[in-house]
């Protein structure tokens, strides 16, 4: 492994090894091959196969598939439309909430989302990122890196992490609209820099060595901080976290953080990282500036279990980190350094594979092919609305504020317009499409039922294998 003391490919600091990187356990990783017909045991996290990876277990039958195989359930369009289905009502959704419309391109499954004012970028298994505008198709760019698995806006940055291991970095022409590459992570200088020296190179499996300022697997996620902070966080299959300086593109760090795939990586508040694996695990990293580099050291793993981590997301109004995994709970925890576990939202049937948060509301997708919204008041959460329209399971989230265009746009589609209603909510699913809903976050007058029975319950697990400690409120 690269030695601490030595210099990086691309002029950052050394990779950091955590000694308390807890033994490998068994785990739940009920992720989809691309066909309904396939599933199997999944055998390793960092496929060392060539061309398309397979993130997806392959070989039962389609009543094993793996959207099935949770624990929480074992029981068994045009190419350019774009249609309203505010009639459309779906049960279970609170007043001032709606199905807006919905978007479908017959390009592939949607695996990742990222919107800002009116525009909104869905990536797919086609390579392809698409673009739209008010709800309308807006054209896309083309990338030869593989399936799109995230995709986050810094500044005029655009970053897209692929399957194939790649970071793409895109900017839109202010003369003509159009999306171009300007670059991808690592820099192919740095690159090529590094590979001349031999302390450059870690081993990432047995009998393989790779440059350290690459990732030698998919990148799973994408995680950028604060604009004065201009530092982007990649996790990938390779079971690493590297830190990213926006301004040159430099590699600063990496970090071996898991024993399995990272799933999920948030950049979150007063240097807080926190990092979600199909190992089982959540953990916590501090982030210190040392020189021009960075250096994290691990500070608390919240999270032990079987079942592999999908999802984070941080609250937008209080220090609170929710997690989405395979057996369809979302966990949170609450505090500003020292984090205790705060609850158990339970709701979903199956596998919660993504997570969303806006103002007190949080947003969670799973497998059972709904969308449930919770609201977080006092330390208490509720469950206002539970989205249903999907006819696969969904895979990615994004939400931005209500503003006077989306507004307009609402109220073409809908005949509504009062303007109530905070969030537009795009929902991407493995069903090909991308949903847009209207969410209000008025709190109900009463819990709402869900997909499965106690869907309001916001409790700890039976004996509590978190610690006496948990609280259930945030003070």
């Amino acid at each position: 492994m690269r030695d601490s003391d030595g210099e990086g490919a691309g002029g950052g600091v050394p990779r950091s090894h955590p000694s308390n990187i807890p033994l490998p356990m068994s785990h739940s990783d009920p992720n989809y091959s691309g066909t309904d017909d396939e599933c199997s045991n999944r055998q390793s996290s960092s496929s060392a196969t060539g061309g398309f990876y397979n993130d997806y277990p392959s070989s039962f039958s389609g009543e094993c598939s793996p959207y099935n195989m949770s624990p929480w359930n074992q029981t068994m369009a045009s190419p350019w439309s774009h249609h309203s289905e505010a009639s459309m009502a779906a049960p279970a959704m609170a007043p001032g909430t709606s199905l807006i419309s919905s978007l479908v391109r017959e390009e592939g499954h949607i695996y990742s989302l990222a919107a800002k004012g009116d525009a909104l970028y869905t990536g797919s298994d086609s390579k392809n990122i698409r673009v739209w505008r008010k709800q309308k198709d807006s054209g896309g760019f083309k990338s030869s890196s593989g399936l799109v698995k995230a995709i986050v806006i810094s500044g005029e940055r655009i970053f897209t992490g692929h399957q194939d291991g790649k970071i793409r970095v895109w900017k839109v022409s202010p003369k003509n609209g159009l999306h171009k590459r300007v670059g991808s992570l690592p820099r192919l200088r740095d690159f090529l820099r590094g590979s001349l020296n031999p302390s450059n190179y870690v081993e990432v499996r047995k009998n393989r060595s790779a440059l350290w300022i690459r990732h030698s697997d998919a990148v799973s996620c994408l995680s950028p901080t604060d604009a004065g902070q201009g530092l982007l966080y990649s996790g990938s299959w390779d079971r690493t976290f590297k830190v990213w300086r926006i301004s040159d593109s430099k590699c600063l760090e990496s970090v071996v953080a898991h024993d399995d795939n990272v799933n999920a990586i948030v950049a979150a508040y007063d240097g807080l990282v926190f990092t979600g694996s199909a190992d089982g695990t959540v953990k916590v990293w501090k982030r210190e500036v040392q020189g021009k580099g960075t250096k994290h050291s691990p500070v608390q793993t919240l999270l032990k279990q079987e079942h592999a981590v999908n999802a984070l997301a941080v609250s937008a109004v209080a220090p609170v980190l929710y997690c989405g995994s395979s057996d369809g709970l979302v966990n949170c925890w609450e505090g500003d350094s020292k984090l205790v576990h705060g609850g158990v939202l339970r709701g979903h049937k199956k596998a919660v594979f993504c997570l969303a948060a806006a103002g007190a509301l949080l947003f969670s997708g799973s497998a059972d092919n709904t969308i449930m919204v919770w609201r977080r008041d006092a330390g208490v959460h509720s469950c206002l609305s539970v989205l249903s329209g999907h006819t696969e399971p969904i895979r990615c989230l994004a939400v931005v504020e209500y503003n006077k265009e989306n507004v307009a746009a609402a109220a073409a589609e809908t005949g509504d317009n009062s303007g109530v209603g905070r969030w537009i909510v795009y929902s991407g699913s493995l069903d090909k499409s991308i949903k847009v809903w209207r969410v209000t976050d008025e709190p109900a007058d009463t819990l709402l039922g869900g997909p499965g029975e106690g869907s309001q319950m916001f409790d700890r697990y039976p004996g509590d294998p978190f610690g006496a400690s948990s609280s259930t409120s945030f003070r």
